[in-house]
């Protein structure tokens, strides 16, 4: 199987090598020298011949390298019909046998070989296309599956499509009767077996580097993670010392068994995804499914919901007292409805809670009149009368139940605000 493996490594530049659990990537390879150069994902670069990495028993090719290998195949033992059960290969040479009618017309491939009714005359090769000998073998399948469908679903023929006879062929072309098995059949997909402490540590390691930490690599989580089991079984003494190297492999965690590097990596993204954002959105976002309450909010009318953010914003501002252009936080109350700006404030420091407080007050205080409106959105809620509210708000106030174009602002008071840190 070793040489096996080998004659299928991929070593031009880009592809990736795995040598004692870390990641290799390959930058140039001369053959006719046996000279190869790697480079590692914190830039150290690793000069070495073709025959030491051929005679490394700790060195195979990275899953994540593109092959001309099916995906089941990528670093493992080739798949071959002695890794099928008996229904299994059975399945395989009935899914052969319409692929070769396909073909040839006839089920054995062979016209020597042929059946008294063969070949029929919707795949007779002499007046049908190859497309049209695979349209007909789809109508065909799908007729028996409605007819017989417990039969065609245990032979794997009740979704068959144009796509999935191109699929077969070209898999049986390449590959031979296995290509045209599921993959499925081969392992079990058994997935990662995490033991509780695996699974706190992981957590705790999330925790911090996403809500205390600035973005770490997953080098940097790997250790960490090694750091936290090591402190919670008791031996704080196994740390690593100032002195050591900073791309050394992490200690071992005395008492519990942790995957390598490919598996932590894995099982990170499939749990926590692949990190992409900035940490600023990550904290936003880790804060806001913190006090999420898990209902969907239908928003139907204008004033509903405000929503609340402040930023830098991206332009600068002249300073009144120096006149020097100057960055200023834009604290901005945006109605969801209309998409449009209810009350916003500029600070020359980072905004505080005064500055929420007089953009919520700036949101709540009624709308003053404009003077191409006219007397129709004049105030005139009955029992409230204009003078009172035009006197506490101290300018004229315009009618909040009045129906105004979509590009003005909205003057109805808002319901609920949700503010995003």
């Amino acid at each position: 199987m070793s040489s096996a493996m080998e004659s299928m490594w991929n070593l031009e530049p880009g592809a990736e090598l795995i040598i004692s659990g870390s990641a290799w990537r390959i930058q140039s390879c001369q053959p006719h020298l046996g000279r190869v150069t790697l480079t590692n994902d914190d830039g150290v670069t690793w000069m070495t011949s073709l025959s030491e990495l051929m005679h490394r028993s700790d060195c195979r090719p990275s899953t994540r390298t593109r092959t001309d290998l099916p995906a089941a195949d990528r670093a493992r033992q080739p798949k071959a019909m002695d890794d099928l059960e008996e229904h299994e290969r059975t399945i395989v040479m009935l899914r052969m046998e319409h692929l070769r009618e396909v073909e040839t017309g006839f089920r054995s491939g062979d016209p020597l070989d042929a059946l008294p009714h063969e070949p029929r005359p919707q795949y007779d090769p002499g007046t049908t296309t190859l497309t049209g000998r695979r349209l007909a073998k789809v109508q065909e399948l799908r007729k028996a599956a409605a007819e017989f469908p417990a039969q065609a679903k245990a032979n794997g023929l009740h979704q068959t499509s144009l796509r999935t006879l191109v699929r077969w062929d070209t898999a049986r072309v390449k590959y031979g009767p296995i290509g045209v098995a599921d993959d499925r059949w081969l392992r079990e997909a058994t997935g990662h077996t995490i033991s509780p402490e695996l699974r706190e540590a992981l957590f705790a390691v999330y925790a911090e580097s996403s809500e205390r930490r600035s973005k770490l690599t997953m080098r940097d989580k790997e250790r960490l993670i090694h750091q936290y089991l090591r402190e919670m079984s008791g031996s704080a003494d196994a740390e690593p010392t100032d002195g050591e190297a900073a791309d050394a492999e992490p200690a071992e965690t005395p008492g519990l068994k942790v995957p390598n590097y490919d598996t932590l990596r894995a099982i990170w993204k499939e749990w926590f995804g692949s990190n992409g954002a900035r940490q600023r959105y990550a904290r936003s976002a880790a804060k806001a499914k913190q006090y999420a309450t898990g209902r969907h909010i239908v928003v139907y009318r204008p004033g509903q919901v405000v929503a609340l953010d402040s930023t830098v914003l991206p332009v600068k501002v002249l300073d009144d007292v120096f006149s020097d252009p100057v960055s200023v936080y834009l604290t901005l109350a945006l109605d969801v409805y209309t998409r449009s700006i209810a009350a916003f404030r500029l600070s020359l420091v980072s905004d505080k809670s005064i500055d929420v407080a007089m953009v919520l007050r700036d949101m709540m205080m009624p709308l003053p009149m404009r003077p191409d409106w006219g007397k129709a959105v004049e105030w005139a809620y009955p029992g409230v009368p204009h003078t009172v509210v035009a006197e506490f708000a101290g300018y004229e106030v315009a009618d909040c139940r009045s129906s105004l174009p979509r590009p003005l602002p909205p003057i109805t008071a808002p319901s609920t605000a949700t503010t995003t840190s």
